[in-house]
């Protein structure tokens, strides 16, 4: 599959990977210390959902639009929901922030955020909406290479001791993909062990995770976390039924906070034989 961005915005996927993304922005920025944030595939960092990438697929309706007309009354989501009406608030009634926004919009004056985005428009969207942010690089670089170009971060002779990577692959080829990301947060667990890895995944038919989910679970992490929405059963192999997030060494808690988080969604988002996962590959010692 080929995910771009544009095109399903403030579906699903989107939602569950922002509400995991802000949940854990928050229990960084939880400590004083400041912290740093590698956005690997950062896409625009903003979309419309008027603009008629989102109208074609009409994703978001089923998505966001679901969520604002019941807001669940879960502390998780209603973070989001407040994260999405400020985004609103700064760029419109039809906008709908992508990951680079929510980084910005979450972390703190002494933190910073790294994005980087190969094509070409993309980038100069990028550029466009969080580039004048002092705190954010932008980089027309391969992610997954800057996870051995700028990790372990730096700024000036300011070092980071804790801080974010997530990885959000458009997925073009699966499963050599999937190779790739982990390759990628083999080499971040080395050269940054301190940091909370989040890597994003689409799910079309089960059987298609099983030989990632037990290389994953092989990682040197001191805990591994596996958080899936899943809309429909997962035996199509037609359309995206579902997604999930890896998460390596997530802030403590954070599966506590989720829980109710996912139930929320589950009932929310799903169709028929809708569910979710939050499952531990490597429990916390």
């Amino acid at each position: 599959m080929n995910y771009r961005h544009a095109f399903h915005a403030g579906n699903h996927a989107d939602v569950l990977k922002h509400v995991v993304l802000l949940a854990v922005c928050d229990a960084l920025a939880a400590k004083p210390a400041p912290c740093f944030a590698l956005d690997t595939h950062a896409g625009a960092g903003l979309y419309s959902l008027v603009d008629d990438p989102a109208r074609r697929t009409g994703e978001a309706e089923a998505g966001i639009g679901r969520l604002l007309a019941a807001p669940p009354a879960v502390p998780a989501i209603a973070r989001y929901l407040d994260a999405v009406a400020a985004c609103r608030a700064a760029h419109g009634a039809h906008a709908y922030p992508g990951s680079p926004w929510l980084l910005a919009h979450a972390l703190r004056a002494q933190d910073r955020i790294a994005c980087c985005e190969v094509e070409p428009g993309a980038l100069a969207a990028l550029r466009a909406t969080v580039g004048r942010d002092p705190r954010v690089a932008v980089h027309g670089r391969d992610g997954y290479a800057a996870c051995r170009a700028l990790l372990p971060p730096r700024h000036g002779a300011q070092k980071f001791a804790r801080g974010l990577v997530l990885i959000d692959p458009p997925y073009e080829a699966q499963r050599a993909e999937f190779d790739t990301a982990l390759s990628a947060m083999r080499e971040a667990l080395v050269r940054w062990p301190q940091a909370v890895q989040a890597l994003w995944y689409p799910i079309k038919q089960r059987r298609t995770l099983h030989g990632f989910l037990r290389s994953a679970g092989l990682l040197q992490t001191r805990s591994t976390l596996v958080v899936e929405l899943m809309v429909r059963p997962d035996d199509s192999p037609l359309r995206m039924n579902g997604s999930g997030l890896l998460l390596l060494d997530p802030p403590w808690q954070l599966a506590t906070a989720l829980a109710p988080a996912l139930d929320a969604l589950r009932g929310a988002l799903g169709e028929t034989g809708a569910r979710t996962r939050l499952h531990w590959l490597r429990e916390p010692a």
